[in-house]
């Protein structure tokens, strides 16, 4: 099943960072990696996502995490708009099958239309 959820993540045209509990990049899907080229794209993988942000985001993050630490219904948090690329990013909690939090997710999501044609495919 793995290859199956990897396979998700990876065909999604959207930056996906995954980290575990300590904030440590798990993962990056290749739309991340090309997003984050500019700060290492896929070098980022095992250093730390607070290294990534300011002291104020570092401070929001550790207390998401702690929210969705205390609550298996605590889920998906909008956590910023950027106005420029029309997106918004929210953060999303990983838990294993007993419920317990494992990790987190940065997920960005464009509010731009999409104007390809339906089931073009070619």
């Amino acid at each position: 099943m793995d290859k199956f959820f990897k396979s998700i993540v990876d065909e999604d045209k959207c930056a996906v960072v995954i980290c575990d509990t300590k904030h440590q990049i798990i993962y990056m899907n290749p739309a991340a990696q090309e997003n984050y080229k500019k700060y290492g794209g896929k070098d980022l993988v095992g250093k730390s996502i607070m290294d990534c942000h300011n002291e104020k985001s570092c401070e929001m993050i550790k207390k998401v995490v702690n929210w969705f630490a205390v609550d298996t219904e605590h889920g998906r948090v909008h956590t910023f708009y950027n106005e420029k690329q029309k997106k918004d990013v929210y953060m999303v909690p990983l838990r294993d099958d007993s419920g317990l939090l494992i990790g987190y997710y940065e997920k960005h999501e464009y509010r731009e239309p999409d104007e390809t044609s339906l089931y073009d495919l070619y």
